[in-house]
């Protein structure tokens, strides 16, 4: 083929403007409804990623490594040492009139407290559960 004849052909072939044609309100339906579910299914997946990191990272909060290398369960609550209340309610009532009374209700509060004030007498401040407790007549339960 020459030039000629391909210059022949394109001018019988009809040249068309470029022209845009609209889609029909269906297929710009379905095109977005696609588009909504597509855009719906990573919302969920990037959800459920985020939940797996979460409950990872709260395992791992939930142990420790302790000396030897071994995972120590924290899930537990966490319970202060107990004190001794018997020697702590003797320090506190060694100068009180009434000994066997005030012994026995330091260390009723001692027990439900797990603290004792220091000194012989106030210093409530220092324990605010053992200031706290009352007796059925509303006065301070605990010496």
């Amino acid at each position: 083929m020459n030039t000629n004849q391909l210059i022949s052909i394109k001018a019988t072939l009809p040249i068309q403007p470029f022209s845009i044609q609209n889609p029909p309100l269906s297929v710009l339906a379905s095109h977005s409804m696609k588009l909504f579910v597509i855009f719906f299914i990573i919302i969920l997946l990037l959800q459920g990623f985020a939940e797996a990191l979460s409950f990872s990272n709260a395992a791992d909060s939930l142990t420790s490594v302790d000396e030897e290398g071994d995972k120590v369960a924290l899930h537990k609550k966490y319970h202060p040492r107990k004190i001794n209340c018997k020697y702590a309610c003797s320090r506190r009532c060694r100068k009180a009139s009434r000994k066997n009374v005030c012994s026995r209700a330091c260390k009723t509060c001692c027990m439900r407290c797990n603290c004792v004030p220091p000194g012989t007498y106030g210093n409530k401040g220092a324990c605010p559960c053992y200031a706290g407790l009352k007796t059925h007549g509303h006065k301070p339960k605990c010496p």
